[in-house]
This record gives structure tokens, C-alpha cells and sequence, in this order.
């Protein structure tokens, strides 16, 4: 089993920025994908990020060219660097490890919590 730990979170102000943290441990197996997820109170889960172990990289239209998504595979940690941060962005914000390799399971992390308000 993979353990995930997340940190960084907190309170900013727009046009912040803040950059997450998920440390991951355990039976780390390759191929993988670790993304980050976020959701708001009354709204469904929301994937943002996602970024596989060749360090290909997808975003959400929604945070296109404000975040960035890096992984220190030396350190098994995944980063999260959010910039231009926007009121709209606040939630709790999950990181996630996909094994891509059968069976393929995914891992959850319990959240770190982003506030974004003036």
C-alpha cells in the first residue's frame, strides 16, 4: 500500500500564491500517475492536475498557466506551485497515486485545506 501525506496549505490572499506538498511512501511501484484534486463545500471533487512518472503533465482549463505540477522522485514527493490564486479556488485540495500497471490501484491522501480570500 502507498501512503500520502499532504502540506502546504493555508490562507492567502488573490493574486497569491501558495505551493502544496505530497510526500508519498510505501510500496511505490512504476509506471505511476500522482495528481492533485480539489474540492469544494457542495461541489463534486474536481481533478486539477495529474503528472506521470516520464514527467508528462495534463491541467484543468481552470488552472491552466497558474499552476504547476513537479515531482522529486528522489525524495517521492509531488509538488503543487499555485500562482494567480483566485477566490474560486478554495477548497480542499487531495493529492491521489494511480499505479498504471495491473492492478492498478489508487491511493488518497486526506487533504489540505486552501483558502483563498481577502
Amino acid at each position: 500500500q502507498v501512503q500520502l501525506v499532504e502540506s502546504g496549505g493555508g490562507l492567502v490572499q488573490p493574486g497569491g500564491s501558495l505551493r502544496l506538498s505530497c510526500a508519498a511512501s510505501g510500496n511505490i511501484l512504476s509506471p505511476n500517475l500522482i495528481g492533485w484534486s480539489r474540492q469544494a463545500p457542495g461541489r463534486q471533487r474536481e481533478l486539477v492536475t495529474t503528472i506521470v512518472s516520464t514527467g508528462s503533465t495534463n491541467y484543468a482549463d481552470s488552472v491552466k498557466g497558474r499552476f504547476t505540477i513537479s515531482r522529486d522522485n528522489a525524495k517521492n514527493t509531488v509538488y503543487l506551485q499555485m500562482n494567480g490564486l483566485k477566490p474560486e479556488d478554495t477548497a480542499v485540495y487531495y493529492c491521489n497515486f494511480q499505479e498504471l500497471s495491473f492492478p492498478a490501484y489508487t491511493y488518497w491522501g486526506q487533504g489540505t485545506q486552501v483558502t483563498v480570500s481577502s
